[in-house]
């Protein structure tokens, strides 16, 4: 029996973050990387760009301070494959994102903390920013179960493999966690390896 908890579905505001190729060197500086825990780093997402846009950025914009899900748009978190990215968007309050395309290994580190990142095509996104810029008090609720964004009165049909999937709704995506949760079969895996309980010959 795992204790990691399954992540059925996400509740709150959205905070629309407009632009294709956003990089993980813009989510969180290099200078951050030197850091040995990730508490606190959600303090620095965007760090340079929000101090560039002298408080006019959406991560700094009081309408959005409570939000739960980032709404980007084409291959965000491209770049290097810091996992201090998705770090720092979860310890700022993000627990799910949704956009038109995600950075291959930005998306892992994400399922792996337990973020959920779904997609939707351009125009649905371009109305779903456009909505939350507009009614900022809109409440997101995504259901991974039926891959289904719903968004006051609208709603979408969203990408998710099945993997992924499968993974939050079983409660099977902290590998780390489910390890810890079952020592036994850890044992009994490492008994079984030579490499591991020395090799023997018959």
């Amino acid at each position: 029996m795992t204790s990691v908890p399954p992540i059925e579905s996400i509740e709150g505001r959205g905070l629309p973050l407009r632009g294709n190729d956003i990089d993980t060197d813009r989510i969180i500086p290099a200078r951050h990387l030197r850091a040995i825990t990730f508490e606190g780093l959600g303090r620095y997402v965007f760090e340079d760009e929000r101090a560039a846009a002298d408080g006019r950025h959406p991560f700094d914009d009081d309408r959005f301070q409570a939000a739960k899900v980032l709404v980007v748009n084409r291959n965000f978190g491209s770049g290097s494959s810091r996992e201090h990215a998705p770090q720092a968007l979860h310890r700022w309050g993000i627990d799910a994102i949704v956009g038109e395309s995600f950075a291959e290994i930005f998306y892992a580190n994400c399922a792996a903390i337990g973020v959920p990142c779904l997609t939707l095509d351009p125009q649905q996104i371009e109305s779903l920013q456009s909505l939350l810029e507009e009614a900022p008090e809109t409440q997101l609720r995504i259901d991974l179960a039926g891959r289904r964004i719903e968004a006051g009165d609208a709603a979408f049909s969203a990408g998710l493999p099945e993997g992924e999937r499968h993974s939050f709704l079983s409660g099977q995506w902290d590998a780390l966690g489910l390890l810890l949760d079952n020592p036994d079969a850890v044992e009994q895996t490492r008994r079984r390896l030579p490499y591991l309980s020395g090799f023997t010959t018959e």
